[in-house]
């Protein structure tokens, strides 16, 4: 048996992908996982796929022994170098919509991990599985032992180019917009910053060199700490717009000109209104975590909302799946996907970013946060996770479930549970991988923001005391 690992990580298998700490999904791991991948892929009759990889120090060396292990199973690998998951998506148009990126998205930076699609599809959460149990049977036969070299990023410029084109040929600027974008040292910024040059912008840009070190903190534009950087430059230049890109680019989080952080309540509204106007009584998909904002702006222009499990692998195929009849999807995490004739089909940070500042360009004498006046921002807290204290999570569901009963509130179990009142919603959650709840809570003001967390903690505090606290607790 390997030496240095005695048990194969299957932890690391999870919902949307693979992703875990690199002193446990190290060489020998990603060997095994290569295999089983290669096996994946012939088994849906695939042969050739693109294999692209991130900012961190391990990627690149990840990346060839992926390769190296696909190509002995005879799949072809075209090398797309350091680039986002959005370019992999982009580049796999030439394989049938196969590809591979080693990327953990937003986490630390000892984390790392693999993304990949095949035949322009995510892995369900079960195709994962099957990686992971093919993975871990190889893990055990293998006893070679694998190094993990030192390798250089390497910046394919073709791959960049074939993309920024696409992007330019779509998105028309009415004016000249001066842009701050912040790439968190991650592998999105480089080739943004070129696209917006290429469209006339005056670009300030920070970060936007890939540096898997991360010396500031994670690639991660949700937490309004990691902002602060853009936020000064936002005011030092008086910039129409902020734009910041999570590690692997499929993320993006705006800012307005006061340099506002933009919630993705407000981004969806915002996106469902260009997409409905274009599209009257099309479908827009969002997640559980979505405010009841979202819902109600896809009816006011006139569309069929429709609320799914979250996962941005889930809203891909969900949209692809529907023909046509849903022409956006999005998440609260900051996943958006554009399904209206243009853009790709795949959530992509930037691409969301141009079609914010093409209808920026078309308001002359507008700024954005007066365009974005309509959509107020609401109070909410974000995700907290509160452990389930040892107890069964599916019992104290249960029990929520029941007492709402005598409240009032719309209930909706597709991924958990969650309670619609008049003027905000709460939402419950279980675990897929830890022994933990998720709970968010969002309102139109403070003062019902509270009474609904209240609402949740009264239905738990006799039977779950301590559950019902931390939910009190909740930021």
């Amino acid at each position: 048996m390997n030496t240095k690992h005695q048990l194969f990580p299957r932890q690391i298998f999870r919902a949307y992908d693979i992703r875990g700490k690199i002193s446990v999904l190290d060489a020998q791991v990603i060997s095994a996982i290569g295999l089983g991948l290669a096996e994946q892929f012939l088994k849906h009759g695939q042969t050739q796929v693109v294999m692209g990889y991130d900012a961190r120090l391990t990627s690149p060396s990840y990346a060839k022994i992926l390769t190296q292990q696909l190509e002995k199973y005879g799949i072809a690998v075209i090398d797309l170098g350091c680039c986002s998951t959005p370019q992999m998506y982009f580049a796999a148009r030439e394989t049938q919509g196969n590809g591979i990126i080693v990327t953990a998205s937003h986490n630390p930076k000892e984390d790392n991990g693999v993304k990949w699609i095949i035949q322009s599809e995510p892995p369900s959460p079960e195709m994962i599985q099957q990686v992971g149990e093919t993975a871990e049977r190889f893990f055990y036969q293998k006893q070679n032992n694998i190094e993990s070299l030192t390798l250089a990023h390497e910046i394919k410029a073709e791959y960049c180019l074939k993309y920024q084109n696409v992007l330019l040929s779509d998105i028309q600027l009415k004016r000249p917009l001066k842009i701050v974008v912040d790439g968190l040292h991650g592998s999105a910024g480089r080739c943004a910053d070129l696209v917006l040059q290429k469209m006339g912008c005056e670009v300030i840009s920070i970060r936007c060199q890939a540096d898997g070190n991360f010396p500031d903190h994670a690639p991660d534009p949700s937490l309004a700490i990691h902002l602060t950087q853009a936020q000064d430059k936002i005011r030092l230049h008086q910039a129409d717009l902020g734009i910041a890109l999570d590690g692997d680019g499929d993320r993006v989080v705006l800012l307005d000109e006061n340099a506002h952080i933009i919630s993705a309540d407000r981004l969806l509204s915002l996106f469902a209104q260009l997409c409905l106007t274009s599209h009257p009584a099309h479908e827009v998909v969002f997640d559980v975590k979505c405010s009841s904002m979202v819902k109600n702006t896809v009816e006011q222009w006139g569309g069929q909302p429709k609320m799914i499990r979250t996962g941005s692998s889930f809203m891909r195929r969900y949209l692809s799946q529907t023909q046509g009849k849903a022409v956006f999807g999005g998440e609260y995490a900051g996943h958006y996907v554009f399904n209206d004739g243009r853009g790709f089909g795949y959530d992509d940070g930037l691409y969301a970013a141009l079609r914010v500042m093409e209808y920026l360009s078309q308001h002359p004498e507008t700024s954005l946060s007066a365009l974005l006046a309509q959509y107020p921002d609401r109070f909410g807290t974000e995700d907290t996770y509160i452990s389930t204290d040892h107890t069964d999570p599916i019992e104290v569901l249960k029990l929520v479930e029941e007492r709402s009963l005598g409240l009032g509130a719309c209930v909706s179990k597709i991924d958990g549970i969650r309670l619609d009142f008049q003027d905000g919603f709460g939402i419950m959650r279980a675990s897929n991988t830890g022994e933990y709840f998720t709970v968010r809570f969002d309102a139109e003001s403070a003062a019902s923001l509270k009474q609904i967390r209240e609402k949740f903690a009264a239905m738990l505090s006799d039977q779950y005391p301590r559950i019902a606290q931390d939910m009190l607790n909740a930021h």
